[in-house]
């Protein structure tokens, strides 16, 4: 997987652009990680066409967290993570409705809190490139 890895961040010129496919930027000790847009465990292969590059410690727990809460715009935002897999390139309208799509989730959840009465949607998910 390392490689597949390795070769969406070059085809996708991750590192030039400075975010990921959902607008987030690598915070300090974050790294890049592999996200199955279809999941492994609903036949979705680990593969290039089948991936989206995600921040370990933003991004990617948080669109798993949108996926328990809200199937809705759970799979909106995957709708959006196929279209850009698909495209080839991170265009701004692409970003701009997985933005919309999070401020809507966020409307919702943002003052919620887990059982340990921790905020279910942490700071660091809120800072993202069009914030």
């Amino acid at each position: 997987m390392k490689s597949i890895k390795i070769r969406l961040i070059k085809r996708f010129k991750i590192m030039n652009l400075g975010y990921d496919f959902m607008g987030y930027s690598l915070q300090k000790e974050d790294s890049y990680s592999f996200h199955h847009i279809i999941p492994s465990r609903d036949g979705g292969l680990t593969e290039d066409s089948n991936g989206a590059i995600l921040c370990t410690h933003t991004s990617h727990p948080y669109i798993h967290l949108i996926e328990l809460m809200d199937e809705d715009i759970y799979n909106a935002i995957t709708a959006e993570l196929i279209c850009i897999n698909t495209q080839g390139y991170i265009d701004m309208s692409n970003l701009r409705r997985i933005n919309d799509l999070l401020n809507n989730f966020e409307k919702e959840w943002l003052d919620k809190k887990n059982y340990k009465g921790k905020r279910m949607i942490k700071e660091e998910y809120l800072k993202r490139y069009l914030k």
